[in-house]
């Protein structure tokens, strides 16, 4: 009777760990299915635009399902070079990016280290306050206020109010970041630093920064991605300028760079310029930026 009772128990075993397996691998298609599409329709677009760019505009106008061009046209990246002033307008993207990235580094592992080791009065309500508005977006609506406060700063001529805003953007997010990264590292650091004589602001440039770098990393990779990528804010701010472009808005006055028709070719040449520097940025930095997200999440 007990043979047949650990017989029968075992076969329950077996069966229930089939079904678990079934179970699981199950999941995982799907899981599976699911990121393969999303990957599809996220670096679809990429090639799509890769692929145009060397195609003839007719060739984009008629459509069709083909994705690779009847002929490679390189004199498309030639006229989208000249035409839309790239020389000029990549290195204001690019001072308008690096701004945003070193306002967002300094101010926002700043703020993280207060809230995470000060303590004073409606820190709190403060800290809480500002992570809210990581879920509010006032969109355009505050770009006339914004545009009138710079007219009257004298702030609109340059590209240091599209730097301040676009920075100001991000801070709640990064701050979040920054802070659940620093909750993390004992405070008995801080106090074995104190013992050796650092100030409050000792701590933080000499313990803190060297510690945090994997989640600086990421904020320096979110917030440089965000001014490169920024288009609204400095379309309207250098309206009356434009000297002061960045490449976002330059490349798609491209889109009227044919003789009475949208001329998709070059616009799809100058937007092909316009990733390589963000590609080039993330590959450098993408094993820190992955373990600064990843050590956000889980020590915070």
């Amino acid at each position: 009777m007990t043979f047949h009772r650990r017989e029968k128990t075992m076969a329950k075993e077996r069966t229930g760990h089939s079904v678990e397996s079934r179970k699981t691998k199950m999941i995982n298609v799907v899981i599976f299915l699911l990121l393969a599409t999303l990957a599809f329709f996220t670096v679809y677009p990429v090639v799509y635009i890769l692929f145009g760019s060397f195609k003839t505009n007719n060739e984009l106008v008629r459509g069709g399902v083909n994705l690779l061009p009847q002929k490679f046209i390189l004199d498309n990246y030639k006229q989208a070079w000249e035409m839309a002033n790239f020389s000029r307008y990549t290195m204001n993207s690019l001072v308008l990016s690096f701004g945003v990235m070193a306002v967002s580094l300094t101010v926002s592992s700043m703020a993280g280290y207060v809230f995470s080791r000060k303590e004073f009065k409606l820190k709190s309500l403060i800290y809480n306050s500002m992570v809210m508005f990581m879920f509010i977006n006032v969109g355009s609506v505050a770009l006339r206020p914004l545009f009138e406060l710079a007219v009257k700063l004298h702030m609109n001529k340059s590209l240091i109010s599209i730097i301040l805003i676009s920075a100001g953007g991000g801070q709640a997010t990064y701050v979040f970041l920054i802070h659940g990264f620093m909750n993390s590292i004992p405070k008995e650091m801080d106090e074995a630093a104190k013992i050796d004589g650092c100030s409050f602001f000792g701590i933080y440039y000499r313990v803190i920064l060297p510690v945090i770098k994997p989640a600086l990393a990421s904020v320096a990779l979110l917030s440089f991605r965000g001014g490169w990528n920024e288009y609204i804010l400095p379309l309207i701010f250098t309206m009356t300028n434009e000297k002061l472009r960045p490449l976002t808005v330059g490349v798609v006055a491209l889109q009227n760079a044919g003789d009475g028709a949208a001329a998709w070719n070059i616009l799809f040449a100058g937007s092909a310029i316009a990733i390589v520097p963000i590609i080039l940025v993330y590959m450098a930095a993408s094993k820190q930026f992955m373990g600064g997200m990843t050590a956000g999440a889980v020590k915070g």
